[in-house]
């Protein structure tokens, strides 16, 4: 199994496994931020859309035309790191559930051509965390892992029952 197929297979079991507890919230529910809670399902969902489009795209190819319609600058900047979810206004949970599901598609359906000389190379944008864009990819179902521990969370304080 190549590396960069090994990365999508991981990225897509993750996504796979995270959709069972973000279904499992009514989309009415997703701005209802949990008393004694910091954040919200819509923030969580939007967030992961925005970094995953950043992880797995943004830092390998530059941003193209298309990309404005898969995914806003205006999403981009409304879910990105520094943003707080009582910020998040201008999108609906239908939107941001869109956004989430089309750049995961695109993902999936761009990335299987990538080049693998070109996984070694660095990230067209610097990150902290890796040096390389194949460690990028890599990066991504473990940033989505995180959120979804954060969205299992909200959903218990919502009152849903725990999905093990």
């Amino acid at each position: 199994m190549s590396r960069l197929s090994e990365s999508l297979e991981q990225l897509d079991f993750v996504r796979r496994y995270n959709l069972e507890r973000i279904t499992s919230v009514p989309l009415a529910e997703w701005f209802m931020t949990p008393t004694g809670g910091v954040s919200h399902i819509a923030w969580q969902v939007g967030h992961i859309a925005a970094s995953e489009y950043r992880l797995c795209l943004e830092r390998l190819r530059p941003r193209t035309p298309a990309d404005e319609s898969l995914v806003p600058d205006t999403f981009l900047k409304t879910f990105s790191r520094e943003s707080l979810p009582a910020e998040v206004t201008g999108f609906t949970a239908e939107e941001i559930r869109a956004v989430f599901d089309r750049v995961h598609a695109r993902i999936l359906e761009e990335l299987p051509s990538y080049p693998d000389a070109d996984l070694d190379l660095a990230p067209l944008k610097p990150h902290p965390l890796f040096t390389t864009r194949i460690a990028g990819l890599r990066y991504a179902p473990l940033h989505e892992m995180i959120h979804c521990g954060q969205i299992a969370m909200i959903r218990r304080m919502l009152g849903h029952k725990p999905i093990w």
